[in-house]
């Protein structure tokens, strides 16, 4: 059976814009080198974080953040060092740390909307942003309103460690050097949105619209913009405060053992790029936690949890 990329709806684009067909060669070619390069990379042992395993009372999760980028930018106060995750991709992350667990001493705070594809029983409480700080304009959950979201859930759960997940460094980028960059997330059909934009990464894998330099210009400034609520965050919450990333981001360096140049953050590529990730370590006085049932998790209709997925480059 043919896969639902080449239904009679995307050959009907497909003919409408040559576009999208003289570009299914090269997508083809780049998606079949990726998975030789995944077998490569998963090849590879190294020691991953789990993070039931580890001792936090909060932890910041930057989603995708490279380590590199975060050690040469950071201005949060603390002991850094390079370790490893088990994901290249966001529910990758999330079904390795969090399905199957059980986290009841923990609220989740998240701009992420993978988290509706967790079950209602692994955290005591979720608290979606994407539900209640969603920004129109920006397409994204601003970082400013996920400190202040997360300092309102600290005075609720002073008796819970909290995960608090920001959106950023991942695109939409929010600062002005993605002014003349389209990045507003695509959808199922081809790998397009409805205006026919790709993924901004998937873009600069399959066609040479934008300068590359331009769209990495953009990643780190997202990083710089949000670093400092970062901060902000960790100087406003007690607790022993750690600072990591889901994953990390590919911005055009050469694969292997296929040295094509990749982009963004396919799922199952564990290249260094991608699984490379900081851990920052904020000491203050621990948090007195303790465990309670869950409480029940509003979710929002299917289409509105589309187009956040759409918006932020998931689906």
């Amino acid at each position: 059976m043919l896969p639902d990329r080449y239904s009679l709806a995307n050959l009907r684009r497909a003919l409408s814009d040559p576009n999208l067909l003289l570009r299914e060669p090269r997508r083809f070619a780049h998606s079949l080198s990726y998975r030789i390069n995944e077998f490569f990379y998963s090849r590879q042992s190294r020691e991953e974080v789990v993070l039931a395993e580890e001792d936090w009372d909060v932890l910041v999760i930057l989603d995708g953040c490279r380590y590199d980028l975060f050690a040469g930018q950071t201005v949060v106060d603390g002991t850094l060092s390079k370790r490893y995750s088990s994901a290249s991709e966001s529910w990758e992350y999330m079904q390795d740390n969090f399905v199957g667990r059980t986290f009841h001493d923990t609220v989740y705070i998240t701009a992420n909307p993978h988290w509706y594809k967790l079950a209602d029983d692994v955290f005591h409480d979720v608290v979606d942003m994407l539900e209640l700080d969603w920004d129109d304009d920006l397409h994204t959950v601003h970082p400013a309103d996920v400190v202040e979201r997360a300092k309102r859930v600290d005075r609720e759960y002073p008796d819970k460690r909290l995960v608090v997940h920001f959106m950023q460094p991942h695109f939409p980028f929010i600062g002005p050097a993605s002014e003349n960059i389209s990045h507003k997330g695509l959808s199922r059909e081809l790998g397009v949105n409805e205006t026919g934009e790709m993924n901004i990464w998937r873009n600069l894998e399959l066609t040479d619209d934008h300068d590359p330099a331009a769209v990495v210009e953009a990643y780190e400034e997202n990083l710089e913009l949000t670093l400092p609520h970062v901060r902000e965050l960790c100087e406003s919450i007690t607790g022993r405060t750690v600072v990591t990333a889901d994953h990390g981001n590919l911005v055009g360096e050469r694969l292997w053992p296929i040295p094509i140049r990749g982009y963004g953050h396919p799922r199952d590529l564990h290249a260094p790029g991608l699984v490379t990730v900081p851990w920052l370590v904020c000491e203050d006085e621990r948090r007195a936690v303790r465990s309670d049932p869950p409480e029940a998790v509003e979710r929002q209709d299917d289409g509105t949890i589309e187009e956040r997925l759409s918006a932020l480059g998931y689906v």
